[in-house]
């Protein structure tokens, strides 16, 4: 792992190199000229270490958090490659390499305490391709904004009003359930629910992308978005479903962007419905009382469907809270993202900017997570999902608390960040409710 991440690391310094020769050309005063790009070339390595002293448990199942001391860690490189190709028109190209392992191989917690880990078997750091995905943009305005070079962002100007269509492989994060104070693995929270909504069983293979294609109609005070999306062909698989008469997946949001007392606010509604073959929790009971076996009772025609609500409001200059509430119906089983049929999260962040440390922020959250009746009575009867089973189950809500700091040690571009996470109930089990306490050191680097 050691040398996959010098590797990277080297790649992502002579990335920025060829940037900084490329923008020459275009200006000597990148703050006073805005520049049109053609290729943008970005890359972020992300090292999160993880450790979790022993806690006491009466028992464990195949598919618990493991009560032993636990160290491990997790890399993500990526390389983000774009391209104007006309008016409107961009493609990108992400390659990525991961590996490492969350605690206990992110098994046994329904809000997994490291959003940068997969449900993959092997540790060992594999290359593959993340993204590869075409946008183009209708303009509905003369007026412009510019729009800095970022991640699979070229520096240019954009319309303020506009219809867009996206097409490739994409993480379907990316486009919905965004949230300025609480969304990126990577520089804020790292928990799942902290990410997205737990309660969003959104489409991904087992590395959390899919081919999608997305529509956007975007205005500077409301967004309304739709996206389908292939579903793996087995629940956490890495092989994706073109059945699209039977299986797939549907997600409408909208956004709505306001400005209260003179603070900038966003309130979205998100709606989401999949179909698939998947099992059913109550028939899988019935077949077997004493040990159901979901996958047992899997068919086509089966749903999952469910409503989030996602809000984020500036308090101050450098302060802002959030609050996300997510819910679906739990009928049938998870099929992509993680066990949680119920979801409620809030938190604060606040940038450095108060103590002179421009580039610096902190965050302080919370998280209630729940399943649904049929879930839990599935896990109680020694039934497994793909995260979750401890051969029986005394049901109670799982809750998280996470703060973190992020110190930036060059600018934006190298961050240092500690994170706490106080754990109760692992996997909604009161008879192994711990406390889980479970300390983090992230190093991120992006250019």
């Amino acid at each position: 792992m050691a040398r996959s991440f010098y590797a990277v690391l080297i790649l992502s310094l002579l990335s920025n190199l060829s940037i900084q020769a490329q923008e020459i050309v275009f200006t000597q005063d990148r703050d006073n000229l805005q520049i049109e790009q053609s290729i943008s070339i970005h890359a972020q390595t992300t090292v999160i270490s993880q450790f979790k002293p022993a806690f006491k448990v009466p028992y464990s199942g195949t598919n618990s958090l493991s009560p032993e001391k636990e160290t491990q860690t997790s890399l993500t490189s990526t390389l983000y490659l774009g391209a104007r190709l006309w008016r409107g028109a961009s493609l990108y190209l992400n390659p990525e390499i991961a590996g490492g392992s969350g605690l206990s191989a992110a098994l046994g917690v329904g809000d997994a305490t490291n959003g940068e880990t997969f449900r993959v078997g092997s540790p060992a750091p594999q290359v593959y391709l993340a993204r590869l995905y075409y946008q183009q943009l209708f303009s509905l305005s003369d007026d412009r904004t510019y729009q800095p070079s970022d991640n699979n962002q070229l520096a240019g100007a954009v319309p303020s009003k506009y219809i867009s269509f996206t097409i490739g492989k994409i993480s379907i994060a990316d486009f919905f359930d965004n949230n300025q104070f609480s969304h990126d693995p990577r520089t804020q929270f790292i928990c799942w629910s902290l990410m997205d909504c737990g309660a969003w069983d959104y489409p991904a293979n087992v590395r959390g992308y899919t081919p999608s294609i997305v529509l956007e109609y975007v205005t500077p005070q409301q967004e309304l978005r739709y996206g389908f999306s292939l579903l793996p062909t087995t629940a956490n698989g890495n092989t994706m479903n073109w059945n699209i008469g039977q299986s797939g997946a549907h997600t409408l949001e909208y956004t709505r962007h306001y400005v209260l007392h003179q603070l900038a606010g966003t309130f979205r509604v998100l709606g989401f419905y999949n179909t698939t073959h998947m099992g059913n929790y109550e028939q899988s009971i019935s077949i077997n009382p004493f040990a159901p076996d979901i996958t047992s009772t899997r068919r086509y025609g089966r749903n999952k469907f469910g409503f989030i609500l996602n809000a984020e409001q500036n308090l101050t200059p450098y302060l802002g809270c959030f609050l996300r509430a997510g819910w679906n119906d739990g009928q049938n089983e998870t099929w992509a993202f993680t066990e949680i049929d119920r979801s409620i999260s809030a938190g604060l962040s606040m940038t450095g900017n108060l103590w002179k440390r421009k580039y610096d922020n902190a965050g302080l959250a919370f998280v209630v997570s729940g399943l649904s009746k049929e879930h839990r009575n599935y896990l109680a009867a020694d039934g497994y999902g793909f995260m979750l089973g401890d051969g029986q189950l005394n049901y109670g809500t799982e809750k998280l608390g996470e703060v973190y700091y992020s110190a930036a040690l060059l600018k934006n571009e190298i961050f240092l960040s500690g994170m706490y996470q106080l754990l109760i109930n692992p996997g909604y089990n009161t008879d192994r409710k711990g406390p889980v306490n479970i300390f983090s050191v992230r190093v991120h680097i992006q250019i």
